[in-house]
C-alpha cells in the first residue's frame, strides 16, 4: 500500500511484478492480499499490458486501520470453551484490539511517506 501511496497521482497503474521485486514478495501472495484490497475499495486495478493496481483514494484518506482490517481478516480465534479465565483473557484482548484500532485509524499512508521521508534525511552512511 505504501508503495502505491508514493506513486498515487502518476497517471499509471503500478504492476504487480514491479512490487514484489521492489519489496521481495511472492507475486502469487501479493495478488492475493490485492484482491482483497480491491474487494474492500482501497485498491482498483487496471487490465491489459499496462495494467496494474492504483489506490482508490488519496493516501490522507486511507488508515491503517482499514487495511488491517481487510488483511488480517479481524475475526474471533476459534471455538475456546468458556470458562471465567478464558472470558476475562477474551475481555482483555477485546479491549487491547479496540485501542489498537483507534491509533491506527489516526494514521494514515500520507502520514507514513512523510516519516520515510524523514527517515532517510536522516540516514547516515559510513
Amino acid at each position: 500500500m505504501l508503495e502505491l501511496a508514493n506513486r498515487f497521482g502518476a497517471g499509471e497503474p503500478v504492476r504487480v511484478r514491479t512490487i514484489a521485486d521492489r519489496h521481495r514478495i511472492p507475486a502469487r501472495f501479493l495478488v492475493q492480499i490485492l484482491l482483497q484490497l480491491k474487494g474492500a475499495g482501497l485498491v482498483a486495478s487496471t487490465r491489459g499490458a499496462s495494467g496494474g493496481y492504483e489506490l482508490s483514494r488519496a493516501p490522507r484518506d486511507i488508515t491503517l486501520a482499514e487495511i488491517l482490517d481487510v488483511v488480517s481478516g479481524r475475526g474471533s480465534g476459534g471455538n475456546v470453551p468458556e470458562s471465567p479465565w478464558s472470558l476475562a483473557l477474551a475481555s482483555v484482548w477485546s479491549e487491547v484490539a479496540a485501542a489498537e484500532h483507534r491509533a491506527l485509524e489516526s494514521v494514515t499512508l500520507a502520514d507514513l511517506l512523510k516519516r520515510a521521508e524523514h527517515t532517510v534525511q536522516h540516514m547516515y552512511h559510513i
